[in-house]
């Protein structure tokens, strides 16, 4: 029978993430820390705006752009956050979480052929959308030994005349970096150099510690060459919600806006009412839940360097990046025997880029009695398995 599906998707695999889900799902007794997803519950008062909106009926489609009560929160939100100007009418665009809004962030400015540099590792949905928009996804390498911050030197290494845009994401998935603004400038200053376009993925942004949050649009003149995307997922514990947005100039969202409007039409309304809440009220509950990750951020970094899997400090995000060479073995090999002998479940490192190898994903966005448990299995593991 001839092929029907297109070459374009042999490019991309399919996401490492969802293989180990995939397991986990047929066994009993597993911890994971393998999901990206807060484990605590969305607080009531958001949940219960949803809920009054739903028993008031209000269950109708909005604007393809999103709610203009909405864009409103959202515009005063960014302005007083970061000093930001963004008219809620023309350059904001409320999206089916920061996964739509980056597929439509790069459908809208990539023609075919054209290069979009990012770092490696990254989250998996990078190089797939950019691969999905018939784009050529660049990874530049980042390491350890640097915090897997990504050098503006290297970046500008990259640039050849196809590339159209920088993609990055700080605080970062899988590795917990961060990047301080000065670091950022000098990504900036490339960008301004080379008139190239920035997609600033931000959802961890709130998500950091010992720090104040970053934002790319902030930079010196970078605020019409950013498309910021950004989200309610993590800091407000909003991942089934899907309500992220994109922030940009006008011409941009009316580009995104455009796909969007047909392929998701708008995003759900009770999600909506829901986000708007959380911009009004839910900062209080958002600060408690980054305290905890914090906790728990100590907590697991010394236990896994106490048990010999040397992990540099994430200041970011919810995730812990350690390095699992000390084993011998390969990190898909490291996760699989993990799970199989011990129950616990992490994501190999190179399901994130080919840096990834010799490292493991650990979510600590799970209990503190979680993660305590899962330390004592994984240092029985690695003791038993390490060579000599």
């Amino acid at each position: 029978m001839k092929k029907c599906t297109t070459r374009r998707l042999d490019k991309v695999p399919p996401s490492g993430i969802r293989k180990f889900f995939d397991l986990i799902s047929s066994m009993e007794g597993v911890i994971s820390m393998g999901v990206g997803e807060p484990d605590f519950a969305t607080p009531w008062h958001i949940t219960e705006a949803a809920i009054h909106s739903l028993e008031q009926g209000f269950t109708m489609y909005t604007s393809n752009a999103g709610m203009l009560e909405l864009r409103q929160e959202l515009s005063a939100y960014l302005k007083r956050t970061y000093d930001l100007d963004y008219d809620p009418d023309t350059e904001l665009l409320i999206t089916s979480g920061v996964s739509e809004g980056l597929d439509l962030a790069v459908r809208a400015i990539i023609d075919p052929g054209n290069e979009v540099i990012m770092p490696d590792p990254a989250y998996v949905a990078y190089p797939a959308c950019v691969l999905f928009a018939d784009g050529v996804p660049v990874q530049v390498p980042t390491y350890c030994e640097n915090d897997f911050r990504l050098p503006a030197s290297d970046v500008e290494a990259a640039i050849t005349p196809k590339t159209k845009a920088i993609l990055i994401g700080y605080p970062a998935n899988p590795t917990g970096a961060v990047m301080e603004m000065e670091r950022l400038a000098e990504i900036a200053d490339v960008a301004r150099r080379r008139k190239l376009l920035v997609i600033s993925d931000e959802i961890y942004n709130l998500l950091v510690y010992d720090m104040e949050p970053t934002c790319f649009a902030c930079l010196p003149g970078m605020k019409d060459h950013t498309i910021m995307l950004g989200g309610f997922s993590k800091a407000y514990a909003m991942t089934g919600w899907r309500i992220g947005y994109a922030a940009a100039r006008h011409e941009i969202i009316a580009a995104m806006t455009k796909i969007h409007q047909y392929a998701a039409l708008c995003a759900p309304t009770m999600g909506q009412i829901a986000a708007i809440e959380a911009l009004r009220s839910g900062e209080p509950e958002a600060k408690r839940m980054i305290e905890e990750y914090d906790r728990r951020r100590r907590v697991i970094v010394k236990g896994l360097n106490d048990m010999g899997l040397d992990c540099f400090e994430p200041r970011g995000a919810f995730y812990a990046f350690p390095s699992i060479r000390s084993t011998g073995m390969s990190s898909e090999e490291f996760a699989e025997s993990l799970l199989m002998e011990e129950k616990v479940a992490v994501v190999p490192g190179t399901a994130f880029g080919k840096c990834g190898e010799g490292h493991v994903r650990c979510c600590y966005a799970t209990s503190m009695s979680n993660i305590e448990e899962a330390l004592n299995r994984m240092a029985r593991f690695v003791h038993k398995h390490r060579p000599g």
